[in-house]
């Protein structure tokens, strides 16, 4: 979440609440405010704020170290958080979230989330608090969700839930069957796909499509077919889609998509993996489905548009020119909120691009650094 540091100015100004800095200065904990409404279901135990302002031209740029202890106050097990974090509303840059999935917090515990980012804010705004965290979202062990939602938090939280349980139960299933040798290797085996993904030959930069600038650089655009992964037990099937290549760029993906299911679809995301001349793939990229209003009924047919432009780089950062786009439905979202994400049997032919689910990371690094016997303890939890 936190992005590079910018340049340290010492100007004096007047930021926020009447507080002036001439240089980078704490920001003081009453310029913090966290929001939880009456009914929230976890209350602010402590805070422990480490921030800082620097004034930078005509904003402010908050470099926000801040960690909040909350606790459970519901009977429920807490599985996953959301928390939004705004210094201004309108300002490029003034908003950020931070995500907490793969939880397992009982009711009265407590849990400790960070905020590590960099806002900005325009030195003229001097109302309210510097700085507000509000809760947007809490996905249960049942799967219940409480939260505005501002951010589509319930979808995104409910997809990372479904995933960890697919994934511990086929841990546990491994353990049943194989024993701890059994599991043991699938960890070692895991850990290792991630090392590779993360010296991964090829990667794709993913940025939002603006008007077509003719780039005098790049070969002339081309439209472009796609291959599809299709998976037996996906509500929604990719019928053929094409995008327009150019060098190292695809822009504006556009996919023709069946529903297969009984219920109506509002939500399609889909990954792409990129391909260069010599065959090598890039780790795999989902894109959500432009279209505020996506509808798609029982055996209809609709055009998915992805408002953006993927970039193939090499693994020293040299463009690689697109040759081939594949591209699989990695998550559909129904009208009665439900959502479907691939099983692990669907994915096991793309294992070598598609990043294991944060879950299945977190369970990793805890065998690497804890051991077996601590991870099977983990896994005995849930």
């Amino acid at each position: 979440m936190r992005s590079n540091g910018f340049n340290r100015l010492a100007i004096p100004m007047l930021v926020g609440a009447g507080v002036v800095f001439a240089q980078t200065a704490p920001l003081p904990d009453r310029s913090v405010n966290i929001n939880l409404p009456n009914d929230s279901p976890v209350s602010l135990v402590s805070m422990a704020n480490q921030s800082s302002a620097t004034p930078r031209g005509a904003a402010t740029v908050l470099d926000l170290h801040i960690g909040f202890t909350l606790r459970n106050d519901r009977s429920n097990r807490i599985h996953g958080v959301m928390l939004r974090v705004v210094s201004q509303e309108a300002t490029l840059g003034g908003k950020g979230s931070v995500t907490y999935p793969s939880l397992n917090v009982g009711p009265g515990e407590t849990f400790l989330v960070r905020i590590d980012m960099q806002l900005v804010r325009p030195t003229q705004v001097s109302d309210g608090h510097m700085a507000q965290v509000d809760l947007d979202g809490v996905i249960y062990q049942d799967l219940s969700f409480y939260g505005p939602d501002r951010l589509h938090s319930k979808r995104y939280l409910t997809a990372c839930e479904l995933e960890a349980q697919r994934d511990r139960e086929y841990f546990k299933k491994v353990l049943a069957q194989g024993g701890k040798a059994a599991l043991s290797k699938e960890m070692l085996q895991s850990a290792s796909r991630q090392q590779q993904k993360d010296g991964a030959p090829l990667n794709v930069r993913v940025v939002r499509s603006g008007p077509v600038v003719t780039n005098a650089a790049l070969p002339p655009e081309h439209p472009e077919q796609f291959a599809f992964v299709r998976f037996p037990d996906a509500p929604v099937d990719p019928i053929e889609g094409s995008a327009q290549i150019s060098g190292n760029e695809a822009r504006t993906p556009r996919i023709d998509v069946m529903n297969k299911s009984g219920k109506p679809v509002k939500y399609v995301e889909l990954g792409w993996v990129l391909s260069d001349a010599s065959g090598k793939q890039s780790i795999a990229a989902s894109l959500p489905s432009a279209e505020r209003d996506l509808y798609i009924a029982p055996g209809k047919k609709a055009s998915v548009l992805q408002e953006t432009t993927l970039r193939l780089f090499s693994g020293n950062g040299q463009p690689a020119n697109v040759q081939k786009m594949t591209g699989y439905v990695s998550q559909v979202e129904f009208t009665d909120g439900k959502i479907w994400v691939p099983n692990r049997q669907n994915l096991e032919n793309l294992r070598q691009v598609v990043a294991p689910s944060m879950e299945e990371q977190r369970l990793s690094q805890m065998y690497v650094n804890k051991g077996l016997d601590a991870l099977i303890e983990e896994l005995k939890k849930f």
